[in-house]
């Protein structure tokens, strides 16, 4: 018998007829369900680490705060303790702007910014024409008084020569009394016309010196040594005492300081007066130069206070006095308390104000630790004038405290503290 003929077997007789499906036709197709199987672990891989990605960009970031350290109180020599701060400006108490005492167009002018120049030394001229015509003017009324008081002289000596003939004649009783007493009244009469000559000659004298004075005032010298820190007028324009010309006419030529007159002029909390007195030694620190300690000390307490801002001012002088030290500048100053013998140092350190904070009925500060957490501490605050504060206890020198921040940073909060790249991305805000 033949075998019957079953699907898988492959028909190897010859091509089907036309219009029937071949045997190969009939298969099912399977696909490779292996590659898609792979797939799965790496899709997985990658949901995981988005989700960490997006959970760490979305995490809460620690707030930034800003830090300054606490420095330690500044010490004498002798071992005194800095009791007070205060700021104040550099001023010289010897300062001129240097002018005209008459108005006149400026014809040269001799200084320039910076220039040393000594007492009586010339620094500007001014157009002397008119000046001098009337210099002349006065000298040919001088001359003209005086020609006329040489010949009212010459008048009175005639007329003394014809009070003594009178005189003789009357005595040999040729000549009537009338004539005497013309002569005689004469004769008075020419000496009381050259008492008024006189005067007049005086009075023109009196006009020469001044018209000579007006001549050297075109000359516009230094009242006192010093140096010039500022040129105010040019050549060619107009200079007068008082301003004119609807502020065209300037005013000065020069401002002079004397720089052996600086001194320095600071504002004190009226509620710290108390710890200021005279002869005080003092340490002051120039805003331009902050690591140059400078000997001072106090000259005096100006009596009276500044009802706005509740300060009393305090001159102080300088020491040592040096070039680079400018009128102006802004300066630090630390008033010193000597400290007594066998006393033990008061210590503490200094804050700027910002750091200053009030819980209840204390004063606190945050201090960042070296692990960005924030420690809130109570201190003893010894002096709080100024912008910086002396803290006598509950914070130690080196230590960060927080200056700007969110106002309500808790106990242990982590803190991120601002770099410079923070800053210049919240100036560009």
């Amino acid at each position: 018998m033949s075998e019957p003929v079953t699907p898988s077997h492959r028909e190897s007789t010859g091509p089907a007829p036309a219009g029937m499906p071949r045997l190969d036709d009939l298969r099912i197709h399977r696909t490779d369900e292996s590659g898609g199987r792979r797939l799965w672990p790496w899709l997985l891989v990658v949901l995981v680490v988005g989700g960490a990605i997006a959970a760490y960009l979305l995490r809460p970031r620690p707030p930034v705060v800003r830090v300054a350290t606490a420095q330690e109180v500044a010490t004498a020599k002798g071992g005194g303790t800095a009791v007070l701060n205060a700021t104040g400006y550099v001023t010289a108490r010897r300062q001129a702007t240097v002018s005209s005492k008459v108005t006149g167009r400026v014809t040269q002018v001799l200084v320039d910014e910076g220039t040393r120049v000594e007492e009586g030394q010339l620094l500007a001229t001014i157009d002397p024409a008119t000046p001098n015509a009337a210099l002349k003017l006065a000298e040919s009324q001088v001359t003209q008084a005086r020609t006329a008081l040489e010949e009212t002289q010459v008048r009175i000596e005639q007329a003394k020569l014809d009070q003594q003939r009178q005189e003789k004649l009357q005595s040999n009783g040729v000549n009537a009394q009338a004539d005497l007493d013309t002569a005689r009244s004469n004769l008075k009469a020419l000496q009381a016309h050259l008492a008024a000559q006189r005067d007049d000659l005086a009075v023109a004298e009196r006009q020469l010196a001044l018209r000579h004075q007006d001549v050297v005032d075109t000359e516009i010298r230094a009242p006192f040594a010093g140096v010039v820190t500022t040129k105010d007028a040019q050549p060619g324009e107009m200079i007068s005492p008082m301003s004119a010309g609807g502020g065209f006419t300037r005013t000065g030529i020069c401002t002079l300081v004397d720089m052996g007159s600086l001194e320095l002029d600071v504002d004190v909390n009226e509620a710290y007066i108390h710890r200021v007195r005279p002869d005080q030694p003092v340490e002051a620190v120039l805003d331009a130069y902050p690591d140059w300690k400078i000997p001072a000390h106090v000259i005096t307490v100006v009596p009276t206070a500044d009802r706005q801002k509740a300060t009393v001012m305090v001159r102080i002088a300088i020491d040592t006095h040096d070039p680079r030290i400018l009128p102006d500048m802004g300066v630090k100053v630390s008033f010193i308390e000597e400290a007594a013998a066998g006393a033990p140092a008061s210590g503490g350190v200094t804050v700027p104000r910002a750091a200053l904070r009030r819980d209840a009925e204390r004063d606190v500060v945050l201090v960042v630790g070296d692990d960005g957490h924030v420690e809130r501490r109570a201190v003893q605050v010894a002096d709080a004038s100024g912008e910086q504060v002396r803290i006598a206890a509950g914070v130690h020198a080196g230590e960060r405290v927080v200056i700007a921040g969110p106002p309500a940073l808790a106990d242990g909060a982590s803190v991120r503290v601002e770099t410079a790249t923070d800053a210049a991305k919240e100036g560009t805000k």
